[in-house]
């Protein structure tokens, strides 16, 4: 399959939705792996990075939204739901856990594809905001640099996760704890100085943001739209 859309991992604990699930995606041109309980899942993400995961919520041992909770925030990788009709409270807290869309058993193989379609499409655009720029500033995570008035500045692994997570999410607050899990730092303080050095590499004048404000009570959130 040399024109593949996106490796789909489908984790499943009935052979025969799994079987169906990999034959569409496969004639759609997806690359499929298949897993059939969430222990084998995690051990063949450990192995390869896959694009989007098809994931059932009853299965033995641990649960679809066990397996979120436990992995989605070390994955960032999206995640479609396969839910019992009409439980409805399962859905909703997948979704608050992280999940990025659900679908209902049973299921029209081809509403699975246009579900896939949308959140792959939507992936992509996010994953080309590398390069932005706005008044007098522009960021190249690619290169890892950002252009202040004709001055270069070098931005570190660290800033840009955070730097990258804001830009594709103009205007959403962060958390001092949603940007330590993002940075694997739970340091309050430690975490505000990271902030201090952005905005002397972002703002004209660094004690009165433009661009990188703060939301007392609340966190931070980048203003570039």
């Amino acid at each position: 399959m040399d024109n593949f859309i996106a490796h789909i991992l489908v984790v499943d604990d009935d052979d025969g939705i799994r079987l169906l699930v990999k034959k569409y995606l496969n004639e759609n041109n997806y690359i499929v792996t298949t897993a059939s309980n969430a222990e084998d899942a995690l051990q063949k993400i450990k192995i390869i990075k896959f694009d989007l995961i098809i994931l059932d919520i009853m299965m033995p041992g641990k649960s679809g939204l066990e397996f979120i909770q436990e992995n989605k925030k070390k994955l960032d990788t999206p995640i479609i739901l396969l839910t019992a009709k009409g439980d409805a409270n399962e859905r909703v807290e997948g979704l608050e856990l992280g999940a990025d869309d659900y679908l209902p058993k049973p299921f029209e193989p081809k509403e699975l594809v246009l579900r896939i379609q949308n959140i792959i499409k939507k992936t992509n655009k996010e994953n080309q905001k590398k390069l932005i720029e706005f008044e007098n500033i522009k960021i190249d995570l690619n290169k890892q640099l950002i252009f202040k008035s004709n001055i270069e500045y070098k931005v570190n692994n660290t800033e840009k996760i955070i730097l990258e997570k804001m830009i594709n999410n103009p205007g959403k607050t962060f958390s001092r704890e949603d940007i330590g899990v993002l940075i694997d730092l739970n340091k309050e303080r430690s975490i505000d100085v990271i902030i201090t050095r952005l905005r002397k590499k972002l703002e004209i004048d660094p004690k009165n943001p433009k661009f990188l404000q703060t939301i007392r009570g609340a966190g931070y959130v980048l203003w570039i739209e």
